[in-house]
């Protein structure tokens, strides 16, 4: 019998010892697996995960939305990342990386090491750049943005998923809720409005698609996560978007999701995740805060998400959400002034019915924009703004833990 020489043996032991560590300490392939014809499940790790997520943008006292979380020296996902692993959080989603990724990378690690926190790194695609979604080279820089964010972060083991865009969908046609309104003199030239809606809705999700399909050439072990407002379109990205992994919806339906479980499987038969769900903790009738409604609201809305995952009886599609938000953002009423990012705001910004208890506010307006957190914040001397955990946190408390 022929011994084999000693470099090939060395070879294998070598080989076998490198593949151990990539498969110890390397991130392994997250995956959605089907096991009923409406049964979908979220496989991390060879088991099935639940995102029990929040929505993570700490702004401080006094910032705006430029603050960089990441980079803070003060380290407020330290802190945040105990309060949460003690209520069961296992997800945090954000709409973008840090602006140093060194920085954003260690965040990353903490947040998993330390207290088992995985991120849904997310993606504006642009959408606060006077976006135009048919234009060539618009299209490529965001590509290339997005690319150089998947090459610079896809090997950390404590990334979940790619969550594209947010709500970009309400820039397709006039309205109420409309915010950058984009389109070409194609889209111009069709005189029906809802015609005008559908054409920039194919443009859109076609390049989400695109998006997807260059993602999962150079990473594939993240799924790929379209976030939507509502299901407003989705046909149209269910035929122009096979790509894309998940289907990843903000609802703000009040208490109850209703049909939109059936409905989300019956247009968009992919896994879903609840990308924004919550209620404001501020009443506008009464003038006053309100914790035990906002706990009351997120309880009721998070036992859907729970009753239509593969564990229990309900449609199947749903693999968890991310509450909004995890601490109240203080600018959010009035961004451009700034001394009123010092000021816990309580003029409300829009009307919803579907939060009945206080839609009788004058002109009805009733939700308030800087009252959504299930911590609130308390400005500190220095340091960190003191977290104060409500209500909401020690419901969420006792439907995760």
């Amino acid at each position: 019998m022929k011994r084999k020489p000693m470099g090939i043996i060395v070879f294998l032991i070598v080989a076998l010892i490198v593949f151990s560590i990539i498969h110890r300490f390397g991130p392994q392939k997250i995956y959605i697996k089907r096991e009923k014809p409406n049964t979908l499940k979220l496989m991390v790790d060879g088991r099935p995960y639940i995102i029990k997520g929040v929505v993570y943008s700490p702004v401080p006292i006094g910032q705006d939305h430029t603050y960089d979380f990441w980079s803070d020296p003060d380290k407020p996902h330290i802190y945040d990342g105990r309060l949460m692993k003690a209520i069961g959080v296992n997800t945090i989603r954000v709409y973008k990386p840090g602006n140093d990724p060194l920085s954003t990378k260690r965040v990353i690690k903490d947040l998993y090491k330390k207290f088992g926190i995985r991120v849904a790194m997310g993606h504006w695609l642009g959408f606060w750049q006077q976006p135009n979604y048919a234009d060539p080279a618009f299209r490529q820089m965001v590509k290339k943005d997005v690319i150089k964010m998947v090459e610079t972060y896809k090997n950390e083991k404590g990334i979940l998923m790619w969550i594209l865009g947010n709500e970009n969908n309400v820039s397709f046609s006039y309205g109420p809720q409309t915010l950058n309104l984009w389109t070409t003199d194609g889209i111009e030239a069709l005189k029906d409005p809802y015609l005008k809606r559908l054409a920039r809705a194919r443009i859109y999700y076609t390049f989400v698609n695109e998006l997807a399909k260059e993602i999962h050439k150079i990473d594939p072990i993240h799924p790929v996560v379209l976030a939507n407002a509502e299901l407003t379109d989705i046909e149209v990205a269910s035929q122009v978007a096979p790509q894309v992994d998940i289907l990843g919806c903000s609802i703000y339906r009040g208490k109850s999701f209703g049909s939109f479980f059936r409905e989300a499987r019956r247009k968009f038969h992919r896994p879903l995740v609840i990308t924004e769900f919550g209620c404001d903790r501020y009443n506008a009738f009464l003038n006053e805060e309100d914790e035990g409604i906002q706990a009351e609201f997120i309880q009721e809305e998070w036992r859907e998400i729970a009753r239509n995952t593969y564990k229990e009886n309900g449609v199947g599609n749903s693999i968890g959400g991310f509450v909004f938000e995890w601490t109240d953002e203080w600018w959010k009423f009035n961004e451009a002034n700034k001394s009123g990012w010092y000021v816990h705001d309580t003029i409300s910004s829009w009307s919803n019915g579907a939060y009945y208890y206080d839609i009788k506010a004058p002109q009805n307006l009733n939700i308030n924009e800087e009252w959504w957190g299930i911590c609130s914040l308390e400005k500190r001397g220095k340091g960190l703004d003191e977290r104060k955990p409500t209500k909401a946190y020690f419901t969420l408390k006792s439907l995760w833990r």
